[in-house]
């Protein structure tokens, strides 16, 4: 049976102001909140540094576990050179994605800091204030598929490193290697739900912070948009 792939994750847009405001010296609420929140973005740079060489590992892998299924187990020197060279693809995979994770859990920290900022809008700023609250609360959803993503994710990458250990045993039951495929499958398909949920959790908050700088009066400009 195929193994399932994870796809490459959406990433946050970068936007810069254009103008600022007319009195020197002071920054409106949406000022503010956009200067916390552009530095979002550059704290998930490293994130997206990641998903071009994990969908290649990934490819990869795929030819690998193409290649010892075709082989059958009786050529096992064949097959334990090409485990290993799995293996360590699941290690430089592991070794990415920790990068990936600790990349979005400072992005996390960083954006919490809007909070304060949200609560502090006066009463005349209602109606934007509903909007920056819409906002932090899609962000703090997406943060909480990451979770379940990297989670998943990391139950995969175990799962991969038994499967090609047990290929390397001459001994190895089909039906065990079956079980173990299928547990394999059935984590992946949970990883590549919460990264379409995550994608649509990243549109959704990019589209609502343009929407948001419209109404604080902050005119940017959209400098790169990164849609992987």
């Amino acid at each position: 049976m195929k193994k399932a792939k994870r796809l490459a994750a959406a990433a946050l847009m970068i936007v810069i102001i254009t103008s600022l405001s007319a009195c020197k010296g002071f920054e409106s609420s949406g000022e503010k909140m956009h200067g916390k929140l552009e530095k979002v973005v550059e704290l998930e740079k490293e994130f997206e540094d990641q998903q071009d060489p994990l969908v290649k590992l990934e490819k990869s892998e795929q030819e690998i576990y193409a290649n010892i299924i075709s082989l059958g187990l009786e050529k096992m020197d064949e097959i334990k050179s090409l485990s290993d060279e799995a293996l360590a693809s699941v290690a430089k995979r592991e070794e990415y994605m920790n990068k990936e994770e600790e990349s979005i859990q400072k992005s996390k920290e960083a954006f919490k800091k809007v909070k304060p900022i949200i609560e502090d809008m006066d009463e005349d700023e209602k109606e934007l204030k509903a909007k920056a609250e819409e906002l932090y609360n899609v962000m703090i959803d997406r943060y909480e598929v990451h979770d379940q993503l990297y989670a998943n994710y990391t139950t995969g990458l175990k799962y991969d490193k038994e499967l090609y250990e047990m290929f390397k045993d001459k001994d190895v039951k089909i039906d065990a290697l079956e079980e173990q495929i299928n547990k394999i499958n059935e984590v992946y398909q949970k990883v590549l739900a919460n990264n379409e949920e995550f994608n649509k959790l990243t549109k959704q908050y990019n589209e609502q912070k343009l929407d948001f700088y419209k109404k604080a009066g902050v005119e940017i400009k959209v400098e790169e948009t990164q849609n992987k």
